[in-house]
């Protein structure tokens, strides 16, 4: 059976993580995948190495009617006989030609393109092009239970698969032999590091990470930051950096895909995030057993248990985060805590395999 897996973007992040592992798990005696992406990136780089066929089509646009004859030619040229698209982005440039093709059509939701900080028509209009692409999907699939109930209460979604996201706890396992980025960055092995490891976006809310890095700096000067991503707001958090002049105690990163070694180098894992669905950075970071501070967002607050694998923290709250923080380094026990609890929690329940056969039995419906 050939699938055509479509994603926005190619560049590594929550929802491209994901796609890479459930490709590389898929039964490729049942399951030939064949990837689109709207942008290039290091995700296409990887499933390259892989063996996986990709596509790039450049373009920045929900919907792209440019395009649309690319799309048709690309789902005919492979003998597609099913399209999974991960994110509203990618599902709205496909819902034209899985229809005039007949397809059927699975929509993983990555977590809701709606948000209680959109104005309203925003949110409103975000809301129905959700409940349109839901409407004409065959299968729609949530990460989290919580997308799942949002969902079925602002619109009537009435049937969803929820599948958690999972982790390959193959490579983000501690037990594995690591590289000592250490030095790399610039931190002695003293230093408490506090990693921030996502993309550069207001959903992930990088200035509040600064900011209280910052006040918890002043009180300890052995707390110091690890910034790894890129996007939109690249130009802010390097003002801001150089502003208050916390070169000295933040190492600022691009993309890496040496995404273990990164997580061994830390000791706390913080995802301040203003919406999540469920992200996978944060169950790696779980996986790879760090402690975590994060908002209580729709799937984190499913796996994070405050004061027993994680902290629990506010949205938008700078004393709340610059606090936890500080609790964490004053606190070994609570520290050895939750980092153990973590990864235990995650191998029992988060398993990228156990994804990937949850999808598959999905696919096998419409063989």
């Amino acid at each position: 059976m050939k699938v055509l897996e479509v994603i926005r973007q190619g560049q590594i992040g929550g929802g491209e993580s994901h796609l890479i592992d459930l490709v590389s798990f898929l039964d490729k005696k049942k399951i030939e995948p064949v990837c689109l992406s709207f942008s290039g990136g290091e995700m296409i780089n990887r499933l390259n190495e892989m063996g996986i066929i990709c596509y790039v089509l450049e373009t920045q646009r929900p919907f792209d009617l440019r395009i649309q004859k690319q799309i048709i030619e690309l789902i005919r040229d492979n003998d597609i006989q099913l399209v999974h698209a991960h994110g509203s982005r990618a599902a709205s440039n496909m819902l034209y030609p899985v229809r005039k093709l007949h397809i059927p059509f699975v929509y993983t939701v990555h977590g809701w393109s709606f948000h209680d900080d959109q104005s309203f028509l925003v949110k409103k209009l975000r809301a129905w092009s959700e409940k349109l692409i839901c409407h004409y999907a065959d299968e729609v699939i949530c990460v989290s239970q919580s997308n799942a109930d949002t969902g079925r209460e602002l619109f009537g979604l009435k049937m969803a698969h929820v599948i958690d996201n999972g982790v390959n706890l193959d490579r983000f396992n501690p037990q594995n032999s690591l590289k000592d980025l250490r030095p790399v960055f610039g931190f002695d092995k003293d230093d408490f590091v506090v990693g921030f490891i996502a993309r550069c976006t207001i959903q992930k809310n990088p200035l509040l990470f600064l900011e209280s890095l910052q006040l918890a700096h002043k009180v300890y000067p052995e707390i110091k930051g690890l910034f790894v991503g890129e996007g939109d707001m690249d130009s802010q958090v390097d003002e801001y950096i150089a502003l208050h002049q916390m070169q000295d105690y933040v190492f600022r990163s691009p993309f890496r895909i040496d995404v273990p070694d990164i997580l061994n180098c830390i000791d706390v894992y913080c995802l301040p995030s203003l919406w999540e669905g469920l992200s996978i950075a944060l169950l790696e970071a779980m996986a790879m057993s760090k402690a975590i501070i994060a908002t209580p967002t729709d799937g984190t607050k499913e796996v994070l248990r405050n004061e027993e694998n994680g902290l629990l923290i506010p949205v938008n709250d700078i004393s709340a985060l610059t606090d936890a923080i500080l609790r964490l380094h004053d606190d070994y026990s609570l520290m050895e805590k939750c980092r153990t609890n973590a990864r235990m929690f995650v191998s029992e329940r988060f398993n990228a395999n156990r994804v990937a056969e949850s999808v598959s039995a999905i696919y096998s419906k419409y063989k």
